[in-house]
């Protein structure tokens, strides 16, 4: 039995697509698993998820992203870009669609500019419910955090936000690790680095929930800066993130839209005796 798929990449932030429009092709109870084999990048596919497309009785489409760690997220900016971007190519949506996901219905418009696909995503409302963890810390996250004050996010996925003043000095992945685990998460957390790097830019490197490492981009984690920067008064309404795969644009006017690209890698076939 052969498993069709599509490999894309917002950012460098990398996906499998497993197409489901005309049924199930991995059982539900299966999918974690089968995340945590192919996105394997020795042994596997490679991938920081699986995304899964099938119909959806809510909007014209619906996604599940589950990561290497089996878990299943509520949303993914750049994995909805990719995601978007198979569906027009595939012609099942033009220029904009609604998709459905556990984090809500997502609108997404789409097109080409100079020849690059390009992606608005109408990010779910942010919500800025759980307390920040204080610049003194607790316990082991006193020297952890380093004086700077964890504040947090949920943007359809938890997020917290440390600003440091240079990204390349900090232990993204030992740091992270700790603050993800932090108890004022209770489903974890994205963990992002942010320095104000100009005028409404800035620098992120994040530490992804699920994938349990740096990924070279974060969608959500963008947004998720832009917004608590922006909180704090240091960039306004259109904000230019430099993540380590390239730049993403986050709007903050009448809502919270992420733009960013989106591109197909390759396409194959997983052999499954």
């Amino acid at each position: 039995m052969d498993i069709l798929f599509t490999k894309l990449q917002g950012n460098g932030n990398d996906f499998i697509l497993v197409d489901e429009i005309e049924g199930l092709v991995i059982p539900d109870e299966m999918k974690g698993e089968f995340s945590a084999l192919y996105c394997d990048r020795r042994f596997g596919v490679g991938g920081d998820g699986v995304l899964f497309l099938s119909r959806s009785e809510k909007a014209d489409l619906r996604m599940r992203l589950f990561q290497p760690d089996r878990s299943e997220a509520e949303m993914c900016g750049n994995g909805i870009r990719c995601f978007a971007r198979y569906a027009m190519d595939s012609g099942y949506v033009r220029d904009a669609c609604k998709i459905e996901t556990p984090a809500g219905i997502i609108p997404v418009r789409m097109g080409y500019h100079d020849d690059t696909f390009m992606a608005a995503v109408d990010m779910p409302a942010p919500h800025f419910d759980r307390p920040d963890i204080p610049a003194t810390g607790e316990g082991e996250y006193r020297e952890t955090i380093s004086d700077h004050e964890v504040r947090a996010v949920n943007i359809g996925v938890p997020h917290a936000v440390i600003v440091v003043d240079d990204v390349e000095k900090v232990d993204v992945v030992s740091v992270g690790l700790l603050i993800r685990h932090h108890p004022t998460f209770p489903k974890g957390a994205n963990v992002n680095f942010v320095q104000h790097i100009g005028e409404n830019a800035l620098r992120i490197r994040t530490f992804e929930r699920g994938v349990e490492g740096e990924t070279l981009s974060c969608g959500t984690g963008a947004t998720a800066s832009a917004l608590i920067l922006h909180r704090m008064g240091a960039v306004g309404e259109t904000v230019q993130v430099e993540t380590e795969g390239g730049p993403l644009i986050i709007y903050l006017k009448d809502g919270v839209v992420l733009e960013g690209p989106a591109e197909p890698v390759f396409v194959g076939a997983i052999n499954i005796p």
